[in-house]
């Protein structure tokens, strides 16, 4: 079967006249006349074999096929008009969807944004954060960044850096940590990794009591509740510099306990974009930085 050819224009006009419910504020929107507007939604109308408005005295109403166009015809019209958008001077923006570990993005990557940003100009790049549990193809991203210990199924994994735990809190609950052992006597916050505090107790040496602390799903959460006094977190100092050398929290003791590195990861199924490869490698040169 072969489909009628739809002009633009009248696609344009059906468009406008449906999200104003008037052919009038329509025509003023398109710099056109009101007559030129109703006309080609007329001719819509003619190539479609049906009624898309209700002609009323006082405005439009659509019917139920003009209800049916209207959100495929905006869909496609807001992609083309990001698709145009993502052109600058000449040359095509590309558009890089990442996932991030929530404690990573704003601990050690937004610092870092604008410097990918000056090294890569026509990189659009989009970040949205999670828990680490994330599907990237579900989640349509083209790579994300997780904490753990890089096998994840049917992905590829680049190491970033070791992200060990140590001990956080606020200096108050710091001046009364003499000893390891004296953080048993403190409320635990922890994740949930349940050999997380285990790992650390017997790292420093010291027994490890019974773990019954609040459970976060978030370790910048978890942080952000020490830094509020409400116990001692197990978090990676690495991403809490900026917190600790303004004296918010501090690290009381040098132990620490490895449960897991930042990796980079993307769909083996998915061949690496420009983009992609341009991200994977500035991340690499960035986390060997001192």
């Amino acid at each position: 079967m072969v489909r009628p050819y739809l002009p633009l224009n009248a696609l344009r006009a059906f468009e406008a006249s449906a999200r104003h419910l008037s052919f009038t504020k329509a025509a003023i929107e398109l710099c056109v006349t009101q007559a030129a507007v109703s006309h080609q939604v007329k001719l819509l109308e003619e190539r479609l074999g049906t009624s898309l408005f209700h002609r009323l005295p006082r405005g439009l109403a659509l019917t139920d096929e003009g209800s049916a166009l209207l959100p495929t015809l905006q869909d496609s019209f807001d992609r083309i008009g990001e698709l145009l958008d993502r052109f600058e001077g000449g040359q095509y923006r590309e558009v890089l969807t990442v996932g991030a570990v929530g404690t990573f993005a704003v601990g050690w990557l937004l610092p870092r944004l604008p410097a990918f940003r000056r090294s890569n100009p026509l990189v659009d790049l989009r970040l949205s954060t999670n828990n680490n549990r994330v599907d990237i193809a579900a989640e349509g991203l083209d790579c994300a960044i997780r904490f753990g210990d890089g096998a994840w199924h049917g992905t590829d994994a680049v190491k970033l850096f070791d992200a060990p735990l140590s001990v956080l809190c606020t200096p108050d609950i710091a001046a009364r940590l003499r000893e390891p052992r004296d953080v048993a006597r403190e409320a635990l916050l922890r994740s949930y990794r349940l050999d997380e505090w285990p790992g650390w107790f017997a790292a420093a040496g010291a027994e490890a009591p019974p773990i019954k602390g609040p459970v976060f799903d978030s370790t910048w959460t978890m942080v952000e509740a020490a830094m509020m006094g409400v116990g001692v977190a197990l978090a990676p100092p690495v991403m809490f510099r900026r917190q600790i050398a303004s004296g918010w929290i501090e690290q009381p003791f040098a132990a620490t306990v490895l449960r897991g590195s930042y990796w980079l990861t993307w769909l083996k199924s998915k061949p690496l974009s420009p983009p992609m490869a341009a991200f994977r490698d500035w991340l690499a040169q960035e986390s060997q930085a001192p």
